[in-house]
């Protein structure tokens, strides 16, 4: 509005002050486990989706004392949840799936496919790939076929086949720049072509379901394989005089290993195994879920297989195989630091840190860094969850007492 200009003197502009930006929260009190420690009484400034350096003045405060909070978990090796299968869930079933993991803490999730015949999981690609396109997902993970007939576990042998560098090529094309790993057994004709194939195109070379020696799979890390697909399970035992796989996955600084740390798939002492040998900057706990995760009991098709689950634990009805888990992250970190009495730093690195280094995602989410994705979760003191944000946005809560 002009001035008047019979008014005495100069106008003026009214004062004004700084406005709080309505997306900005501020969130104290709570233990904050940052990448160079636990901070005790520590903050962490929510604005516009990301974390912030500083807390502007008049911003909203979310008083967390007696809780922590954590970086939001990352979960490389995921089939499903909340009675939804990756595999074979239409669109809204998937997000369904990704839905329910989100409410356990998990605010990043690579999909992963099961075994099935070349066609379908091209097919398969498709749809995932635009779900990560999307943001909804970090990319889509192949677990089969090319996998050992010795070492199938919960994946169909007659559509089984060789790595041969075509075929894996194929999928990978089809995932249109979204296929973030593949688990094949590296000892099968193709495989370290395949491995130098995925490398070339910036697919992580899983060693996995592998009837392996130890000298084959030295031959695979040397190719370019970086991972252990769920170390110990569906691979030869350690031996004294044929160590296998295992032996040289955790020997080697250049793998990350995978561990499904429900309390079913590892004996105690093998967990405190890997985490000895490779040492916390090398361990990725992952869910390995299928649909029953966050859903329950009962009957479901993993691929074309049936499979049974009675009091949270997954087998094939025919043959009696585990048939990955219905563990969600907030249950396998809380276990960590109960049970297994892992420290609090080394779960949330295993938990979040590591995984994302691993898909090239550390930028953005991993840790709880200014700049980052404001990715988190808060827990109480006995390390139950009662907060999940991801990317600025409450999924869950927070859920105060």
């Amino acid at each position: 509005m002009a001035a008047d200009p019979g008014a005495r003197g100069t106008a003026r502009p009214a004062p004004t002050h700084p406005q709080t930006p309505p997306d900005v929260s501020i969130l104290t009190g709570a233990r904050v486990v940052l990448p160079t420690g636990v901070a005790d009484d520590g903050q962490v400034v929510v604005q516009g989706g990301r974390i912030a350096a500083h807390a502007p003045a008049g911003a909203e405060v979310i008083d967390l004392a007696g809780h922590w909070i954590v970086p939001g978990f990352v979960d490389i090796h995921n089939h499903g949840g909340g009675g939804a299968s990756f595999t074979s869930g239409t669109v809204d079933e998937v997000l369904h799936g990704i839905r329910t993991h989100r409410l356990h803490g998990t605010t990043t999730l690579v999909a992963s496919a099961v075994t099935g015949d070349m066609d379908f999981l091209t097919h398969r690609a498709g749809l995932l790939s635009e779900l990560a396109e999307q943001g909804e997902i970090a990319g889509i993970h192949f677990e089969g076929p090319f996998i050992s007939p010795c070492r199938k576990g919960a994946h169909s042998e007659e559509l089984l086949r060789d790595p041969q560098p075509a075929d894996v090529r194929k999928l990978i094309d089809a995932a249109r720049g979204q296929a973030r790993m593949l688990t094949l057994a590296t000892e099968l004709p193709g495989g370290i072509d395949s491995v130098r194939l995925l490398v070339e195109h910036g697919v992580i070379a899983a060693v996995g379901h592998t009837d392996a020696t130890y000298e084959q799979t030295v031959e695979a890390v040397d190719a370019g394989a970086t991972v252990a697909t769920h170390l110990f399970n569906a691979m030869p035992a350690l031996g004294h005089r044929s160590p296998g796989p295992i032996a040289a996955l955790l020997e080697d600084e250049r793998v990350t290993v995978e561990l499904i740390n429900d309390g079913t798939h590892l004996h105690p002492a093998a967990l405190e195994l890997a985490f000895r040998h490779a040492g916390a900057e090398r361990v990725a706990f992952i869910t390995d879920a299928m649909d029953a995760a966050g859903f329950g009991d009962g009957r479901y098709m993993l691929g074309p297989l049936e499979v049974e689950v009675s009091e949270g634990v997954a087998r094939l009805v025919e043959g009696g195989s585990i048939a990955g888990s219905t563990l969600t992250l907030d249950r396998a970190f809380k276990r960590a630091v109960t049970i297994d009495r892992i420290p609090v730093e080394d779960a949330v690195r295993a938990l979040s840190a590591n995984p994302a280094r691993l898909l090239g995602m550390d930028d953005r989410i991993g840790s709880l860094e200014p700049g980052k994705d404001a990715d988190l979760v808060i827990l109480d003191a006995g390390f139950e969850l009662k907060g999940v944000m991801r990317r600025g946005e409450w999924v869950v809560g927070p859920q105060l007492d």
